[in-house]
């Protein structure tokens, strides 16, 4: 007889759900933490016109050297930093795990935060120690240092702002863990674009410092790139853990190109910023809504039975991230994307009704 699945795939696996993805066709979508702009409808049309004279059944160059100038003229990568890309920030998040998993190795971060790090922890064969955050998202520096003298961890994540909270931790907390951290720290800048700080000039000087970023917040996320700056040392490292080919050609191109127009993308966010302290300030008026502070572009709010608040918005065509049972700091959390003006008139309508 032949095995079954349940008999043949690591415990661990079968004891994981699949990254779910709600649908959202008919919804004003506010759950992912997209940019909710297109691009303007030239350079849409200049894309196109890219796209139809690309060589797609070739594979793409590796190493795309092209991808990554663009890349640090952009961005003001320091030229002592070596590059590393991805298919999105979860593959370097993923290769990172994949690259260090000695065994005994572990993987510590905040939490909450991004689910990835735990989950790539765990499909990497790591030990993952999640250091909880106090109740009002702030870091507790002494709590984590000590957590991570205590496990002595390969690589530490830390996302700034954080994910799902949207608050920065103070950067001399951040300092110090990078000074104190036996291994590799890696600044997850997922939301630089509206945050307005980075660590990205401070890898030169911060031998086991990595600061990973994705061009998805900014209005990218259909091409799934993601980047990230270290020592060169590590880079050579972690660039023998990625797959080949695994930024399309596609993906590379339309990249370049749209970075030529990074002005444009740059509008955008800081539309969304505009929008974010509108939707903040009409939030704080919603009797039974306590908004976090955030740097992102998404907001955390905490309302009385968050599940049935949730099942009332989609019911209305509303779609948000419920976050409440996730994490025990997380009770009655929902997640609001910062939409369009129009979008998010329409979900605080809802949300008022809901309420």
């Amino acid at each position: 007889m032949k095995a079954t699945p349940q008999q043949l795939v690591r415990e661990e696996i079968l004891a994981l759900e699949a990254y779910s993805v709600t649908p959202a066709a008919g919804m004003i979508k506010l759950d992912a933490m997209e940019n909710p702009y297109r691009l303007p409808e030239a350079l849409r049309e200049e894309v196109g016109r890219l796209v139809s004279t690309l060589p797609i059944n070739r594979y793409p160059d590796p190493t795309a050297p092209e991808l990554k100038a663009r890349l640090r003229a952009a961005f003001e990568i320091p030229a002592a930093a070596a590059v590393l890309i991805g298919n999105g920030s979860d593959e370097i998040i993923q290769i990172v795990a994949q690259t260090l998993a000695r065994q005994g190795a572990v993987l510590l971060a905040p939490e909450p935060s991004f689910v990835m790090y735990r989950v790539s922890a765990l499909l990497a064969g790591m030990r993952y120690v999640g250091v909880p955050l106090a109740p009002d998202f702030t870091l507790d520096l002494e709590r984590f240092l000590a957590a991570m003298r205590e496990a002595q961890p390969a690589v530490v994540f830390i996302a700034y702002p954080n994910n799902p909270t949207g608050n920065l931790f103070p950067e001399a907390a951040l300092a110090r863990i990078i000074a104190e951290a036996p291994g590799l720290v890696v600044v997850d800048e997922a939301y630089h674009a509206f945050a307005g700080r980075t660590f990205l000039d401070r890898v030169p000087a911060n031998p086991n410092l990595m600061v990973m970023r994705t061009v998805s917040k900014l209005g990218l996320a259909g091409i799934r790139l993601g980047y990230a700056a270290a020592a060169p040392e590590w880079i050579a490292e972690l660039d023998k853990v990625r797959p080949p080919y695994n930024v399309s050609v596609v993906t590379q191109c339309v990249a370049e190109r749209l970075l030529e127009h990074l002005d444009v993308l740059e509008r955008q966010a800081e539309a969304v910023k505009r929008e974010r302290a509108a939707l903040v300030g009409r939030l704080q008026d919603l009797k039974g809504v306590a908004p976090f502070p955030t740097e992102a572009n998404f907001i955390l709010i905490r309302v009385p039975h968050a599940d049935a608040v949730f099942a009332c918005l989609k019911e209305r065509k509303v779609l948000v991230r419920n976050l409440s049972g996730s994490h025990p700091l997380l009770a009655d959390c929902l997640r609001l994307t910062v939409g369009t003006p129009g979008e998010n008139a329409l979900m605080l309508d809802a949300l008022a009704e809901c309420l």
